[in-house]
């Protein structure tokens, strides 16, 4: 449990397209075996602390004569942001990938002071 002893949260949320590659014959659509795609995504205002990242597929198109392997997960998270990872395995095609997330964590309240 993340317990956040600031004097504001905040609250940082988006959408994206990892990829399409079905347009380009990518990897995760022509490919077989284990593959992976990670992408950095940036806070607009950095968190006092790392926050808590949740990453969920908001739109996913994959091939339906194949079994549907995902594993999408948020990695490598700081004040600054954090990376999303998706995977796939196997025979698995995926066309394209939409991904959301939020961020939940304690960021810097206007009374903070910064002593030097």
């Amino acid at each position: 449990m993340m317990k956040i002893d600031a004097h504001q949260v905040g609250i940082s949320q988006g959408e994206l397209v990892l990829f399409s590659d079905f347009q380009e014959d990518g990897v995760m659509w022509s490919g077989e075996g284990p593959r992976e795609l990670r992408r950095k995504i940036t806070f607009p205002d950095p968190y006092t602390a790392p926050p808590a990242v949740h990453v969920t597929l908001a739109m996913w198109d994959i091939d339906n004569t194949h079994n549907s392997r995902v594993d999408i997960s948020a990695g490598d998270i700081t004040t600054e942001g954090f990376v999303i990872i998706f995977k796939t395995w196997a025979d698995s095609r995926v066309a394209r990938v939409r991904a959301g997330w939020m961020a939940i964590g304690p960021v810097k309240h206007d009374d903070d002071w910064d002593l030097y």
